[in-house]
């Protein structure tokens, strides 16, 4: 449990005798369906072209907000960690709304940390996306955005869902087409793969010449998710490297594309990697095969679907069919 205490500047909406506002929310992984890194930024970043994709598998988080004259925000759940984005979200999303009050939040860990999965930034979007419904009050879709990227690269894309591509640190966000529900396997292997390691890694091998050559095949990959063909097979830039230090991650690579994966490929800098099948038999069938890894069938989830995904969770809330979620009764 984490627990932090700030003493704070308003009340929110009808003060200290409201019920306090509820709700469970499902804060989706991604995928990265294609992954190309251009070279080091001036900001310490790096420049990126990716394509992510939400998936099924999920954290639930169940949350509790009551107006209170000073902030608290404590966390429950199956795990411990620390610097949870969570507790940053929810003090960035107070401090935003100019409002205090006592935050609960119980965390059940489903998205394999250090993965590649995106848990830790889509728990931190969906408490970006749930507190202003559940405080009364409404916030337009820059202001999230803004918000998103101070937490880290990866949230902004998790206001949004479905299939994007993006530029710059990945924060540049433009959206693809909605999928159909292909179906999957991720498969998250006891290996821990440094991001910066893997930068590290990685940055010495960038040059001018693959620059362009990969901004060109990023584009053909891009139009092609946008004409419905799914492009060219998707490439992941960190594979290389991370395999040379894990050849483990490749030979699994090689077992899902002999069991019929296309695309199969390591998400973000790794170690978990996913395989998209035809059919569910051939889902079923791989899934058998990993017995002896930590192996969770998914769906990919169009923007559509990831919308009304939230619509439903704080229905009670919201106006309907609006996006970002805006509160009912909020100003």
């Amino acid at each position: 449990m984490r627990d932090l205490t700030r003493q704070g500047r308003l009340k929110a909406g009808c003060g200290q005798d409201c019920p306090p506002s509820r709700a469970r929310l499902r804060a989706l992984a991604k995928i990265n369906l294609d992954l190309r890194v251009l070279n080091a930024r001036p900001d310490g970043y790096h420049e990126i072209r990716t394509i992510f994709q939400t998936i099924s598998l999920a954290d639930i988080i169940d949350v509790e907000f009551n107006p209170a004259r000073g902030t608290t925000i404590q966390i429950d759940g199956d795990v411990d960690i620390p610097n949870n984005l969570i507790a940053k979200a929810a003090t960035l999303a107070l401090d935003a709304m100019r409002i205090t009050a006592e935050v609960r939040f119980r965390l059940r860990k489903r998205i394999p940390m250090g993965a590649g999965l995106g848990g830790g930034s889509s728990d931190a979007a969906a408490v970006l996306l749930a507190l202003p419904a559940l405080a009364g009050r409404r916030m337009a879709l820059p202001r999230f955005m803004e918000l998103a990227g101070e937490l880290g690269s990866d949230v902004p894309f998790f206001l949004l869902g479905g299939a994007a591509a993006a530029m710059g640190r990945g924060t540049e966000l433009y959206p693809l087409p909605d999928s159909r529900p292909v179906s999957g396997l991720v498969i998250a292997p006891a290996v821990h793969v440094s991001t910066a390691a893997a930068y590290r890694a990685l940055t010495p091998r960038l040059t001018t010449e693959s620059q362009q050559n990969k901004i060109v095949s990023f584009q053909a990959q891009a139009w092609g998710e946008l004409g419905g063909t799914g492009g060219h097979p998707g490439v992941n830039d960190f594979e290389t490297v991370v395999f040379e230090q894990f050849p483990q991650l490749a030979r699994l690579k090689r077992r899902l594309v002999k069991l019929g994966a296309d695309p199969a490929m390591m998400t973000g800098s790794g170690s978990a990697l996913f395989g998209l099948f035809r059919t569910r038999e051939q889902v079923n069938r791989a899934a058998k095969s990993f017995a002896d890894e930590r192996v969770f069938p998914i769906s990919l989830v169009s923007r559509a679907r990831y919308r009304n995904l939230w619509w439903r969770a704080l229905q009670p809330h919201i106006e309907e069919k609006l996006w970002p979620p805006l509160s009912r009764s909020g100003r």
